[in-house]
């Protein structure tokens, strides 16, 4: 699986995506992380992006060809030119399925479920806005490419669509086979608790003893089921 980050600052994000289990499923080649920069698809010599917005109002906005020019750099080769529903075959024979995701406070909320809809995908590209945000011509122009989707990764506002870009690579990534070794080890497919506990079974702290809790050390599957349920 390919993610394409449309970023100004991919520094920002590669230190966290080659670390821990993201860094190995690199590594192991179960996905590839590439980046575009808007900068080097400027209509300027000086790199520029930005312009002020029409209507008035604070900061700058965002300019839509040199976001639309670095998605298409990423997905050259992926899809058609002429039209985001032919069929884009890859090396293999098999059809590329591309998604843009556009990060917007007003855009759906990205959930487990949208990211096990994600994981379907063969590459996404993560369009990462700044300032006050991207001209909206640019979302227009990009449907022509691919499906476009338009999330939300939690209530508040950002800085930058690279740390909801971040959670979304990392949700969509922990769901591929073999990523965490057992499916297992996908959280949200089991039964289980924001409450966890591990060795030792007693400790001693400010004269205080806190101890886990008994039905974690029953062995009785059903019981445990029942308490995690219950957290």
């Amino acid at each position: 699986m390919k993610f394409h980050l449309i970023t100004l600052f991919p520094e920002a994000c590669d230190a966290y995506l080659s670390a821990s289990i993201i860094g190995r499923a690199r590594k192991e080649k179960k996905i590839s992380v590439t980046y575009q920069t808007p900068r080097d698809y400027a209509l300027n010599k000086w790199g520029k992006v930005d312009e002020r917005p029409y209507g008035g109002g604070p900061g700058m906005v965002m300019t839509a060809l040199p976001v639309v020019r670095a998605v298409e750099k990423a997905l050259k080769g992926r899809v058609s030119k002429s039209s985001a529903k032919s069929k884009n075959l890859n090396s293999h024979g098999r059809r590329n399925k591309v998604a843009v995701v556009w990060f917007s406070p007003s855009g759906k909320q990205f959930t487990n479920k949208e990211a096990d809809k994600l994981a379907k995908y063969t590459d996404v590209v993560l369009v990462c806005g700044r300032y006050e945000g991207i001209d909206e011509r640019a979302k227009k122009m990009l449907k022509t490419l691919a499906s476009v989707k338009e999330y939300a990764v939690g209530e508040a506002v950002y800085t930058g669509g690279e740390v909801p870009a971040l959670a979304i690579v990392d949700a969509v990534t922990r769901r591929l086979p073999g990523v965490l070794g057992k499916d297992a080890s996908v959280e949200e497919r089991r039964i289980a608790s924001s409450a966890v506990y591990t060795r030792p079974e007693t400790i001693l702290y400010k004269d205080k003893k806190y101890k886990v809790p008994k039905v974690l050390q029953t062995g009785h599957h059903a019981k445990i089921d029942k308490w995690r349920k219950s957290k």
